[in-house]
Formats: C-alpha cells, structure tokens, sequence
C-alpha cells in the first residue's frame, strides 16, 4: 500500500502543477491519470450528461495533436472537469491561456517552448551575445540526445552538429537550451565536448532560458564544413512531459533520441509536428521503447520549418 499511496501523491502533485501552469493537453491527461480511468470510461461518462466525443478524439485531446474547438467540445471540456473532479473553469481557462477561445477557436495549442520564442525572451539573450539573425551556418546534421532522470526530469541534452559556412569569417554557434517550466538556469552547465569551447553564457530566470557561446578556434571560409559537440547539465524543474525543438528554416538531417533512467519509464511515447507555433500539432505517430535501453527516437531525413518532438505519458 505504501507503493500505491506514493503513486497517488505523484499523480496529484502533477495534476496540480498542470492545472496551475498548462497546457491544456498536458492537464487533461495528468487529470485522467489521477483518477485512475481509461478512455471508455471517460467517454461512458460523458455520454451520461448528454455529451458524444470518441476515444480517439480523447485521446488526440490529451496528446495535443488536437483541440477541442467545436460547441460540443467545449460542452465535453466543461462536462470533464465535473467527471474528473477539477474546479469549475480549470480546463477551460487553460483552453483560453493557450489561445482558443471558450466560444470558439482562434489559434491552436503551442508548446511551452514555442511560447517563449515568441515572448522575445531569445531575441534578447541573443542580442547580448551580439548574434545576428543568420549565424553564417547551414545545418547538414543535428543529433540530439535527452536524457531523463530518476525524477522524471530533463537532466541533461548533448547535440551533435554538422554545418557548412556559407560566408566567410563564421568562428562561433549560439546554442539555445530551453529548460522545462520551472527550470532555474543559472544552475545549468554548457560543457563543450568536440571542436569547440565554452564563450559567454546568458540566461532568462523567468523561463528558463540559457543561451551559450561555443567558439571555434578557427574562421571558417565559406564551402567550409565543421563538426562539433556540446552538452548541456540540466536536472533544475520538475516532471518533463516532452521535448520540443524550432526550426527557422529547411536544413539537413535531423535525429531526437530520448533516454529515459531506468527508475522512470514511461508507458507511452509518440513523436508530433507543428508546421508553426499557432498551428495544430500533426503528425502523431505511437513510438515503441526499446527494452534494453529505454530510448526512443525520431529521424527527419531533410528539415523543414516548423517544429518537431517527442512526448511521453507517464503512468
């Protein structure tokens, strides 16, 4: 019982700080896990005040490849706080926070992330490090890899880079690590690992932003090529539910891995796209974890703009 009681406190903290903070999709799902009901369930009750939606409709809901938008979904998102024990309006604030009107859509969800680029936040950060818009470097290849702790937390992110220079006198990259709501990133820690070095570091406290010199030692002619690495020491918020990465424009490859510790493995993963921060999330595709190393991960051949990730549900 011991076991069953700590389950039940998890859950609850979670529900808790989702309906505090959002976003819709993340509370929906943390309040169907605290109250123990699969999906029929959920649907058995909401046809009994009168409400018709789909498992699967729910089950977009909570993964935020959909939005309720419609009159009858929004009677469905009022009916769920009742069903699923939430004060009055929670969910239905978050729908508005988030951008959709309760009384009808007028932009879809956007991720945390992409909340905080669009707040200006990055603009500053890279106006400190006097970072131009274009950088000078076209990206070949980008491998990620996250690694989530014991706690459920992003503990830490290494990106491996390939770029080619297309102006002469290129010798730095401005890497960007957006930490989870709460994050405190003066606590963070920029390791440079191949082919470069640590410069000048920035930081936002109220998002959780840090943005980060990494020098080359060189000066790249345009045609040139570089290959680097870096790593950054994350574990300052609290349960992270996915990862989200922006791209400005089309570019090379693009691979996301995600290793979860072994003390805390999901029971679901899927990867989704945005084709922007105000457009619905797409593409939702079910990703299955290997079983040695507890890792899933999604491979983009060729880039395109717009925004791709990984989610994950925890029990």
């Amino acid at each position: 019982m011991p076991h069953a009681t700590q389950h039940a406190d998890v859950a609850t903290a979670e529900l808790d700080s989702a309906l505090r903070g959002g976003p819709f999709h993340v509370a929906l799902r943390a309040a169907i896990a605290a109250r123990g009901l699969p999906l029929q369930r959920v649907q058995h009750h909401l046809s009994r005040h009168g409400v018709k939606v789909g498992v699967t409709s729910l089950s977009y809901w909570q993964q935020g490849a959909r939005r309720p938008q419609r009159p009858e979904s929004l009677r469905a998102v009022r009916a769920l706080e009742e069903i699923l024990e939430l004060p009055e309006e929670s969910l239905i604030r978050l729908l508005a926070d988030s951008g959709e009107s309760p009384s009808g859509p007028r932009s879809a969800a956007r991720s945390y992330r992409s909340l905080v680029e669009a707040s200006g936040v990055l603009d500053q950060l890279l106006a400190e490090l006097d970072c131009p818009p274009d950088g000078g470097l076209h990206t070949l290849g980008h491998h990620e890899r996250l690694r989530i702790g014991a706690r459920r937390e992003l503990a830490e992110r290494e990106s491996h880079h390939i770029v080619r220079a297309h102006r002469d006198g290129v010798d730095r990259f401005v890497a960007v690590h957006h930490g989870d709501r709460g994050a405190t990133p003066e606590l963070m820690r920029v390791h440079a690992l191949e082919n470069c070095r640590t410069g000048r570091v920035r930081w936002h406290r109220d998002t959780g932003v840090l943005a980060a010199e990494l020098l080359f030692d060189t000066r790249l002619r345009a045609g040139d090529t570089f290959l680097f690495r870096y790593g950054v020491e994350d574990g300052t918020a609290g349960v992270s539910r996915e990862y989200v990465r922006g791209f400005d424009s089309p570019g090379g490859q693009y691979a996301l891995q995600v290793c979860f510790d072994a003390a805390a493995v999901p029971v679901r993963c899927h990867r989704f796209a945005q084709h922007s921060a105000a457009a619905p999330r797409s593409g939702c595709q079910e990703l299955v974890l290997s079983g040695r190393h507890r890792s899933v991960h999604l491979v983009e051949p060729r880039l395109r703009a717009g925004f791709l990730g990984i989610g994950w549900d925890w029990e």
